[in-house]
């Protein structure tokens, strides 16, 4: 293979993405941040963090 990265696709390392591409790394990117305060104090602190949290190192997006 000439280009690629280890799993033989082009994932996101590539300098030019697709609009598609970037459309999901900025929705993935919004997501990935700790709950607001108020919903703590809202839920009498039941949800307690983002379970969904997401390392950009040890977990892939998937695209």
């Amino acid at each position: 293979m000439i280009g690629g990265n280890a799993d033989g696709g082009w994932g996101s390392e590539q300098s030019h993405k697709t609009f598609r591409t970037k459309q999901k790394l900025a929705k993935a990117q919004k997501q990935n941040r700790p709950i607001p305060q108020w919903i703590r104090l809202r839920t009498g602190n039941t949800i307690r963090y983002n379970a969904k949290r997401r390392h950009w190192r040890k977990t892939r997006i998937g695209i």
